[in-house]
């Protein structure tokens, strides 16, 4: 009788219901394609393959390092460490819907005149099961497991970055290295200046403002100089930073132009449903799960709570009759609790419960939005990057070609050394400004990868819904 009564009480405590709302995911509060029109590309791909760093960032030599830095990179351990505490934290709260077994054994031998006595005992008890009606557990283990999916795409936003991170600063090395070639080409076209003008100067054909005007152009060459051999090693300790340790200077790229052919564009004209694979946003809806869920707790406790405690024992004076009948004593008891009157606190934490859902909704929309802004704004500069670069190169080599001429009139005597002094500043100022266009084409791609770069190592929360 006893053991029907308490398998008939564990199957009402697994059949208990749940008062967490039905999960909706909600529309999405953005457009359903992205913005078309002269500073976008349109083209016809309905859909964005799931892109790994390896699809866009094609240098081996890139790949080496983002590989090290995914190993390695202190911010990756962390967010490891984090998911590790979590998935223990939800075991711990799972642990609450199952009975708690305990074993006691005790046993003595008592000597008399004449005669000897031995007593043994065992006991084995259920401590304060308590019988989830409501799904006060259940949805309490619910919440935790979406926080914990929570913090493993969180994870996957720490990885993302990084890889991009990475990219930005391997660019931004090779963008640095070409101005500094710029700024000791300039200093060397300094120097020549400053020779030519003293000698004019001697020869008597030249003022000596020309020679002083020269000179400044020298010092501010020579100081690019310094403070683009500064960047440059900034940028070798960012690198290692990232990567987490020593890097290999032949992984470094030697120039721009070799990292521009290197890294991979993505399609655009997709369908802004792709936005649900970013890990902020696959986060985002973990946590307004997981608010969905404890709105189900808040609930759950405004009914009482039935707990199940049970021992099951043996006893015996002998070890002879120490299995025989009448050696299992077995108790089982029932404990219902309910508070009569809290002032109303326990309804108020259900409006609290609720409140928390409705800000994680609105966290859960805007996640989305921001995510939808940033794709748009890539899109924007991708659409416009290749005549901006056209130009600049355009601008360039006009820029150098007329410096050659008048550089050429000047030592002929024909145009002043203003006019020459002009041209060279031109130039310098042109070099710089197609080194900084081609960087953005660059970051532009880096960009595009951290807004729609994907990490198959975790599945979205639809497709984890879908396997269970």
């Amino acid at each position: 009788m006893n053991r029907s009564l308490s398998a008939s009480l564990l199957a009402l405590a697994l059949a208990g219901c749940s008062l967490a709302p039905d999960y909706v995911r909600p529309e999405a509060p953005v457009p359903v394609s992205w913005p078309a029109g002269d500073a976008y590309l349109a083209q016809t791909e309905a859909a964005l393959p799931e892109v790994s760093y390896r699809d866009v960032f094609q240098d081996p030599r890139l790949q080496t390092l983002i590989g090290q830095a995914l190993v390695n990179n202190r911010d990756v351990r962390i967010a490891a460490a984090n998911l590790t505490a979590a998935r223990a934290q939800f075991r711990v709260v799972r642990s609450g819907q199952f009975p708690e077994v305990g074993v006691s054994a005790s046993s003595s031998y008592l000597t008399r005149e004449g005669a000897d006595s031995e007593s043994y005992a065992l006991q084995g008890g259920v401590a304060s099961f308590e019988l989830d009606l409501f799904g006060r557990l259940a949805n309490a283990t619910a919440a935790e497991r979406e926080r914990m999916l929570a913090t493993e795409a969180s994870g996957r936003t720490v990885r993302i970055g990084l890889v991009a991170d990475l990219a930005d600063a391997w660019a931004t090395y090779a963008a640095d290295r070409e101005l500094l070639a710029v700024a000791a080409d300039t200093a060397a076209n300094a120097r020549r200046a400053v020779q030519l003008t003293q000698a004019r100067l001697e020869g008597g054909i030249a003022p000596r403002t020309d020679v002083r005007q020269a000179e400044q152009v020298l010092a501010t060459a020579e100081g690019d100089l310094a403070a683009q051999t500064t960047a440059v090693a900034q940028d070798e300790n960012l690198i290692r930073l990232l990567v987490g340790g020593a890097v290999d200077p032949a992984l470094l790229p030697a120039g721009l132009d070799e990292v521009f052919a290197s890294v991979a564009t993505l399609p655009a004209g997709l369908d802004s449903a792709v936005l649900l694979r970013r890990p902020d946003i696959v986060e985002a809806e973990y946590l307004l799960r997981a608010a969905n869920a404890d709105i189900g707790v808040a609930r759950a406790e405004m009914f009482p709570r039935i707990s199940l405690t049970g021992l099951v024992g043996v006893a015996s004076d002998t070890l002879g009759s120490l299995f025989t009948g009448g050696a299992f004593p077995t108790t089982l008891g029932a404990d219902a609790a309910y508070t009569i009157f809290d002032g109303g606190g326990r309804r108020a934490n259900v409006e609290v419960s609720q409140a928390q859902r409705d800000a994680a909704l609105a966290a859960y929309e805007r996640s989305i939005q921001t995510a939808f802004r940033e794709v748009a704004d890539a899109l924007a500069v991708q659409g416009t990057i290749g005549e901006r670069l056209r130009a600049a190169r355009v601008s360039s080599e006009a820029t150098a070609d007329t410096a050659r001429l008048t550089e050429a009139r000047y030592r002929g005597g024909i145009d002043s050394f203003l006019a020459n002094l002009d041209a060279q500043r031109s130039l310098y100022v042109a070099r710089q400004r197609e080194v900084a266009v081609l960087l953005i084409g660059v970051r532009n791609r880096i960009e595009l990868y951290r807004a729609l770069g994907s990490d198959s190592a975790v599945a979205t929360p639809a497709e984890i819904s879908e396997a269970n």
